[in-house]
């Protein structure tokens, strides 16, 4: 994801996607857009400003964290490709956390002004019509990475709760959320059996 609010070259122009959701509405079909709020591209432009200081508005919309003094890594935290969860970034002079690839920062939930965003995000394809989205590994987005935890958060279901407030609560829209790390007992909470 380099940019929430667009469309990608390969695929058309944001006037072949308005087509496509008033084309398909007029067929009875709904179009179902994947939603990864996870993380980003390293070349999203939040990321290439979080960068530049610890004083940029964006640098709390990831997870930075110093090198410790022993010269090691935040933690032992592994990426679900292979190696560390954690990137020296020399130009921020900081560790960035990667549950993926190194070039997809995860972003941090906890920042209010990060979930405004993704929240402003979503209402704008609500806006433009479309039936719902396929959210992307959301059960990652309650990560406490200083304490471990990556799937499942304590913070889960207040941020998905609140998004549901922000965003589809409320309307006749379709949410489907990848959760490959759930038990049944634990996927019993995603929705009202």
């Amino acid at each position: 994801i380099s940019d929430y609010e667009a469309i990608m070259a390969e695929f058309g122009t944001m006037s072949d996607m308005e087509t496509l959701i008033l084309e398909a509405e007029k067929r009875g079909i709904k179009i179902i857009m994947d939603l990864v709020v996870n993380h980003t591209s390293d070349e999203h432009p939040w990321f290439i400003e979080a960068r530049k200081s610890e004083e940029n508005k964006y640098r709390d919309y990831y997870i930075w964290r110093d090198a410790p003094a022993d010269g090691g890594l935040p933690n032992d935290l592994k990426s679900i490709f292979g190696g560390p969860a954690w990137q020296w970034d020399e130009t921020a002079g900081q560790y960035y956390l990667h549950l993926f690839s190194k070039k997809q920062p995860d972003l941090n939930w906890e920042n209010e002004a990060l979930r405004q965003a993704v929240y402003d995000m979503m209402n704008f394809w609500i806006d433009k019509g479309i039936g719902g989205f396929r959210m992307d590994v959301i059960d990652l987005i309650g990560k406490q990475p200083d304490d471990g935890i990556t799937g499942n958060g304590p913070k889960l279901h207040d941020y998905l709760k609140e998004m549901h407030q922000a965003t589809f609560g409320g309307k006749n829209l379709l949410t489907v959320g990848e959760t490959w790390g759930a038990t049944p007992e634990i996927a019993k909470q995603y929705s009202n059996p």
